[in-house]
């Protein structure tokens, strides 16, 4: 890099650094009960983190069958859209989930509902919130020992959309160790790409600023390479979705990189979960199951 470039780039990252942060959002609870219309599916509980000294919340459905005999399931970790975080936020897509294994139309999972933590899925040391470590340290090998679980990454697999769809190909890129498949739908990847673009900042509405290279443009290039196991990819997005072009912005990425994924396009759809899922019917469930099935021994 020719010197005067670099100390623009250098001057640039004093200056991001040097910025305040955004208040912390004063709604954020680790805890969140789940409302009395939440879907009688899923049952809330809660398991202890020693990296924040305090109990976090999380959701769980357990399939059909699950209470009767001893077999062990697969799991999917469902991460929640919005922020700040909360487990409550996506209970309803159980809903959907269950209407296709109770039907017999794919293979019985458990599904977790987690809390991303108060700038959700990240970690951000300035609100003392580490989202994707908790999740990734503490709730998964809680979950395996609570539950009948297959608890081998063949057997796991993460999913979500909008903030929840960036948070799953992020996590996935950077835990590929992890999980056999991941599904990141409706994401804002254009807040990813400024992250990339800007030394971690993600140039949201309110000012953030992550760890360079912790993004899914950066850490795509770190999979791409990867030699080792990589988690198998579907990516959704409806044409009337904000996201719509940043997704086809960031599949372009993933294709020069040649990083293969299924495609689903969903026309005529906002940014709107339900529309989404609605067009993809069990595509994203089914995706997993063969991913599973896959890599079953």
């Amino acid at each position: 890099m020719p010197r005067a470039a670099a100390l623009i780039s250098s001057l640039l990252s004093i200056s991001l650094t040097a910025q305040k942060h955004p208040d912390p959002p004063v709604d954020f609870r680790w805890i969140n009960p789940l409302p009395a219309s939440a879907t009688k599916l899923v049952k809330h509980s809660q398991y202890f983190s020693k990296i924040h000294s305090t109990a976090i919340g999380y959701a769980i459905y357990l399939p059909p069958g699950y209470d009767a005999g001893a077999a062990r399931y697969p799991v999917v970790y469902y991460l929640h859209g919005g922020r700040p975080g909360g487990e409550h936020k996506s209970v309803r897509m159980a809903e959907h989930f269950h209407k296709f294994i109770a039907d017999g139309k794919v293979r019985p999972m458990i599904y977790v509902f987690s809390n991303g933590g108060a700038v959700s899925h990240y970690d951000y040391p300035a609100y003392k919130s580490h989202g994707e470590r908790t999740l990734i340290e503490e709730l998964i090998p809680h979950i395996d020992m609570t539950y009948r679980t297959d608890a081998r990454w063949q057997a796991r697999a993460i999913e979500g959309f909008s903030q929840g769809g960036r948070g799953s190909a992020r996590i996935a890129f950077h835990h590929p160790e992890l999980f056999c498949s991941a599904a990141p739908f409706g994401g804002g990847h254009q807040y990813e790409r400024h992250a990339h673009e800007n030394n971690g900042n993600e140039g949201a509405p309110a000012y953030y600023l992550f760890e360079r290279g912790f993004n899914t443009y950066d850490l795509a290039k770190r999979y791409a390479a990867r030699k080792q196991h990589k988690p198998r990819l579907i990516v959704s997005v409806g044409t009337g979705d904000q996201n719509y072009e940043p997704n086809l912005h960031w599949m372009a990425h993933l294709d020069s990189l040649g990083i293969r994924y299924e495609k689903i396009i969903v026309p005529n759809v906002k940014h709107d979960a339900k529309g989404v899922y609605d067009f993809v019917g069990s595509r994203s469930m089914a995706f997993h199951a063969a991913c599973f099935e896959a890599n079953a021994r």
